[in-house]
């Protein structure tokens, strides 16, 4: 991943904010400690530009504010953050919760639980079949999870 495309999907964890402005964003993705000259004030934008193209951050508008997809944020998830997509009321789901817990300790692991009803994009993308599991960017389990391989992808990851 391109460095500016890194620090541009960053700004929005490190500023807490689910929609950022043009600016902030050409601000946050120029070099750090330097200032963005106009001639990279342009290779910032084309990048936001691949970056909306890709489908990892889209527009309100022209040219702003943005919004980081959930698929941009997948793209900077580590090897051992895991994402599970699920809804309210799904026992599978509250299953599958279940079943990772004791492996987020054992491999130093973290859980992202997002739900799907919240974002139009995933609820259609998801709605039959959730739970999805994602381990980093990759989608590894839906409906069902098999621990066994789980556990060793996380063990994998931890290596």
């Amino acid at each position: 991943m391109h460095s500016i495309a890194r620090r541009a999907l960053e700004a929005y964890d490190e500023l807490g904010r689910d929609a950022l402005d043009l600016a902030t964003l050409v601000e946050r993705a120029a070099e750090p400690g330097k200032q963005a000259m106009p001639a990279h004030r342009d290779a910032i934008r084309a990048v936001l530009t691949q970056l909306v193209r890709q489908g990892w951050l889209h527009s309100a508008g022209s040219w702003g504010p943005f919004a980081r997809t959930e698929e941009g944020r997948l793209a900077l998830a580590g090897p051992r953050e895991l994402t599970l997509y699920t809804r309210p009321g799904c026992h599978l789901c509250e299953e599958a919760k279940s079943e990772i817990a004791p492996l987020l300790g054992e491999y130093g692991a973290r859980l992202r639980e997002v739900n799907i009803d919240d974002d139009p994009a995933l609820r259609e993308r998801y709605t039959n079949d959730v739970p999805v599991l994602f381990l980093g960017a990759r989608k590894v389990a839906k409906h069902r999870m098999n621990l066994t391989q789980l556990r060793r992808q996380l063990k994998e990851a931890a290596s």
